[in-house]
C-alpha cells in the first residue's frame, strides 16, 4: 500500500500509511503506559501511607497491589461493553468514551482522600477507580497494531510489530521523572500532601493529545476502507471466541514470560526497595529511567533481529534467558546500588528483546477476519495472567522467602511461553 502523507498532513480525503499509524500508535501506547506508571509508582510510594496508614507498610503495600490488580481484572470486561459501543456507534465514539473514562478516572484519583479523613471508605473508592481504569483499558483497543501489521512491508514486519511497544519505557521515563522530582523536591509531608497529586493530572492532559492523535487516524478514509473490508471489523466477543478460541488461548501464554518480566523489573523492584532498604526513592527511579532507556534500544534491536532470525526463534530464546534471570537476579536486589543498577539494565535488556514482539506474537495468530477483536481479548488475557498479580506475587514471595521465591513467578511466566510457542506449532496460524 503506499502512502501520500508522509510528507504532507492529512487532510479528509488522505490515506494513511505505515509511518502515521506507527506515529499513531507510539502516542496512544505512551499514554496509557504513563497513566500505568503514574498509579503503579504511587501504588509503593502513596497508597500504602494515605489509604492503608492503619497497617504495617508491608501489609499495606500488599493490599495496594491487590487494588492495583483490579484493572487488569476489569479489562476483559471493558473489551466486551467497548466492543459493543464500537459495533453500534463506531470506533471514533468508542475511543473517545474510553479515553475519558481513562482520563477522569486517572484525575479522580488525585483527589482522593485518605484514611484519617474518610476511613475505609478511602480503600472503597480507589478500588472503583482502579476498575475505571480497567474498564477504560479496555476500550482503548484501537487496532492500530493491527492495522500496522496489515500495511508494514513483510520484510520488516518485526519491525513495526515493535513499534507500538515503545510506549512502555517511554511512558515510564517520563512518570519516573515526575515522580523524582516532586520526591526529591519536597518536603515529606508536602509530598504526601499534595505534590504526589500532580502527575495524575498530567496524565488526564496526555489523554486528551493521545485522543486527538488517534482519532485522526482512526476517521480517515483509509482506516474506514480496512473496517468495510473486514480487516478491522469489530465482530462480537462470542463469535470470535467460538472461531478463534484455541488461538485466544495459546495466544494469551505466549508473551506471558515478557509481561511476567514486565511488572519485575519495573513495579517489583520499587516496592523491595523502598520497604527493605535506606535508599531516596528519587534515586531509584533514576535508576528505573536508566533501565527503561536501555528497554528502548533493546525494543529497537528486537525489530531488527525478528526480521532476521524470526519472532518464534526470538521469542524462545527470550524466554529461556527471562528462565534463567529468574534464577539469580533478583538476588541482586540485595546487593546496593551497583547490583540494583546490574538488575534494572538486565532486566530491562531482556524485556526489551521480548518484550518488542509479543504484540505481534498475539496479531499474528488470528485469521485476518477475526484479528482485530480476537487481539484485544487475547491481550487483555495475557496481561492479567502474566502481569496484573506479578508484582503482588513477587513481593509476597520475597517477603516471606527471599529475594530467590520472587523469582518463581518469573519462570513460570518462562515455562508457559515456552509450552505455548510449542502449541501453536500445531495452529494452522502459528506464530510467525
Amino acid at each position: 500500500m503506499t502512502s501520500t502523507v508522509d510528507s504532507h498532513p492529512a487532510g479528509p480525503d488522505a490515506s494513511v500509511g505505515p509511518n502515521q499509524i506507527a506515529v499513531g500508535a507510539i502516542i496512544g501506547r505512551t499514554s496509557e503506559f504513563f497513566d500505568f506508571f503514574v498509579y503503579a509508582i504511587a501504588s509503593v510510594l502513596v497508597f500504602p501511607k494515605l489509604v492503608f496508614p492503619h497497617l504495617d507498610p508491608l501489609t499495606g503495600t500488599l493490599w495496594s497491589f491487590a487494588i492495583f490488580a483490579l484493572a487488569f481484572v476489569a479489562r476483559p470486561i471493558g473489551t466486551a461493553i467497548f466492543i459493543a459501543i464500537d459495533r453500534a456507534y463506531g470506533r471514533g465514539v468508542k475511543l473517545t468514551i474510553a479515553l475519558f473514562l481513562l482520563g477522569g478516572s486517572t484525575v479522580a484519583i488525585s483527589f482522593l482522600p485518605g484514611y484519617d479523613a474518610i476511613g475505609a471508605a478511602s480503600a472503597v473508592l480507589l478500588a472503583l477507580l482502579r476498575v475505571g481504569q480497567g474498564l477504560a483499558l479496555g476500550g482503548t483497543w484501537d487496532g492500530l497494531p493491527s492495522l500496522l501489521s496489515l500495511n508494514a512491508p513483510s520484510a520488516r514486519r518485526g519491525w513495526y510489530a515493535m513499534i507500538p511497544q515503545l510506549g512502555a519505557p517511554l511512558g515510564l521515563i517520563v512518570a519516573s521523572a515526575l515522580f523524582a522530582f516532586f520526591v526529591a523536591n519536597l518536603s515529606a509531608d508536602d509530598f504526601f500532601d499534595w505534590g504526589w497529586r500532580y502527575p495524575f493530572f498530567v496524565a488526564f492532559a496526555i489523554n486528551v493529545v493521545a485522543l486527538f492523535a488517534r482519532l485522526r487516524i482512526v476517521v480517515t478514509p483509509e482506516y474506514a476502507r480496512q473496517f468495510e473490508n473486514r480487516d478491522l471489523e469489530p465482530l462480537p466477543i462470542g463469535e470470535t471466541v467460538k472461531a478463534e478460541g484455541r488461538n485466544i488461548a495459546i495466544g494469551a501464554f505466549v508473551p506471558l514470560a515478557s509481561f511476567a518480566l514486565f511488572h519485575m523489573v519495573t513495579v517489583f523492584p520499587l516496592s523491595w526497595v523502598f520497604l527493605y532498604t535506606r535508599e531516596p526513592p528519587a534515586r531509584f527511579l533514576l535508576i528505573e529511567m536508566v533501565g527503561a532507556a536501555v528497554g528502548v534500544l533493546a525494543l529497537l534491536a528486537s525489530g531488527r533481529i525478528a526480521d532476521r532470525v524470526g519472532r518464534r526463534q526470538l521469542l524462545a530464546a527470550m524466554a529461556v534467558a527471562i528462565g534463567v534471570f529468574s534464577g539469580f537476579a533478583p538476588q541482586l536486589l540485595d546487593g546496593g546500588d551497583l547490583g540494583e543498577a546490574a538488575f534494572m539494565i538486565l532486566g530491562f535488556a531482556l524485556l526489551g528483546l521480548s518484550f518488542g514482539q509479543s504484540s505481534g506474537a498475539i496479531a499474528s495468530s488470528f485469521s485476518q477476519k477475526y484479528r482485530y477483536t480476537a487481539s484485544a481479548i487475547t491481550s487483555d488475557l495475557a496481561w492479567m495472567f502474566g502481569a496484573g498479580f506479578a508484582p503482588l506475587a513477587a513481593l509476597l514471595l520475597a517477603s516471606h522467602f527471599g529475594l530467590v521465591a520472587s523469582g518463581v513467578y518469573l519462570l513460570s511466566g518462562a515455562v508457559c511461553t515456552l509450552a505455548a510457542l510449542a502449541l501453536s506449532r500445531q495452529s494452522h496460524h502459528g506464530v510467525a
